[in-house]
């Protein structure tokens, strides 16, 4: 995902980007005052920091990873906000009829993209029996995180940066940033517009590397675009890449990428993953029944095929004029 900015631009705002989370993760937002700008930047980084140590499962001393060694053995204290974000991604997983589900990580902690490793046929079903979100208990009152099989494991990278970008959003507001962008990987948070102008967000090529296959002027809202180019590698004319299916413990396939958007990052980033596992129909038919939301999908042909919100790719912005729509029903 891009959003365009010229150069001399930059001049008025203020803008940074760091490796963070296995992404990038950038800020762009306009402040008149130059060292408040500064501390803002600095505020931000530190709460994806703070949120990276909590729950990212390459952390081995996160909330998460403790979680995943012992809640199959017996119910694990959860920090309140971490709690909350699994609870909110079981309740997606109901909407969405499991194509949404964190314990895919028991298949996809057998693969590194670096390395070209994947599980072999046996690993991949063995382990596939493990990806179920039923198997994961919560105990409100208690705040505790329970496994009801052993091997079972979660991960939220299909929901956690669309985490970290709303939380950017929200501390921009918070000191009365009111034209921003906070972006990580392919989230994006959204605050008011471009101080006049829409924001113009580049959905990319998923088969062209640095090409822009659809353009969307947005305004305050959020957006989240999964691909099957963002982790990944090529062998025997297969593609393998991070997004589970979790009936299969396999790469999705049938689909190159898929755009949502809409008023919350968490929800965005949540149901782009959730259309590329379902697929053009299914997806579009999930988006047809969230009024609040709207989707693009990019299937293996390289059709473009819309949400009916955004069937009219003249009237909101969206250029490509091979777009398809699709119209979602309940």
């Amino acid at each position: 995902m891009f959003f365009f900015v010229s150069a001399a631009a930059l001049a008025d705002w203020h803008a940074d980007a760091r490796p963070k989370m296995g992404t990038e993760v950038s800020v762009y937002f306009w402040h008149e005052d130059e060292l408040q700008g500064e501390a803002i930047i600095e505020e931000i980084f530190a709460e994806v920091d703070r949120i990276n140590a909590l729950m990212s499962t390459y952390v081995e001393s996160s909330r998460i990873s403790d979680i995943n060694r012992r809640a199959a053995d017996e119910p694990v204290v959860a920090e309140q906000e971490l709690f909350q974000l699994i609870r909110r991604s079981l309740d997606i997983s109901v909407l969405t009829h499991g194509a949404f589900d964190i314990t895919y990580d028991s298949v996809g902690q057998h693969y590194d993209f670096r390395e070209r490793r994947r599980p072999d046929d046996a690993t991949t079903e063995a382990e596939r029996q493990r990806i179920n979100f039923r198997y994961v208990t919560l105990d409100k009152a208690k705040g505790t995180v329970s496994f009801e099989q052993q091997g079972v494991r979660i991960n939220l990278g299909g929901i956690a940066k669309g985490y970290v970008v709303e939380r950017g959003g929200d501390i921009l507001r918070q000191h009365g940033v009111d034209n921003g962008v906070v972006t990580a990987g392919g989230d994006s948070r959204l605050i008011g517009d471009r101080r006049g102008r829409p924001w113009m967000i580049g959905i990319r090529d998923p088969r062209k590397d640095g090409e822009v296959a659809i353009s969307v002027p947005l305004e305050d809202e959020a957006i989240s675009t999964s691909g099957d180019y963002e982790r990944f590698f090529d062998e025997d004319g297969i593609r393998y890449h991070h997004i589970i299916k979790p009936s299969s413990g396999r790469p999705v396939e049938g689909v190159h990428s898929a755009t949502v958007l809409g008023p919350d990052a968490v929800m965005t980033d949540a149901l782009s993953t959730s259309v590329f596992v379902m697929g053009v129909d299914e997806g579009l038919k999930l988006i047809g029944c969230l009024p609040d939301y709207e989707a693009i999908v990019i299937d293996a042909a390289g059709q473009i095929y819309y949400s009916t919100g955004l069937a009219d790719p003249g009237a909101d912005g969206a250029d490509s004029p091979e777009a398809t729509a699709t119209p979602g029903t309940c």
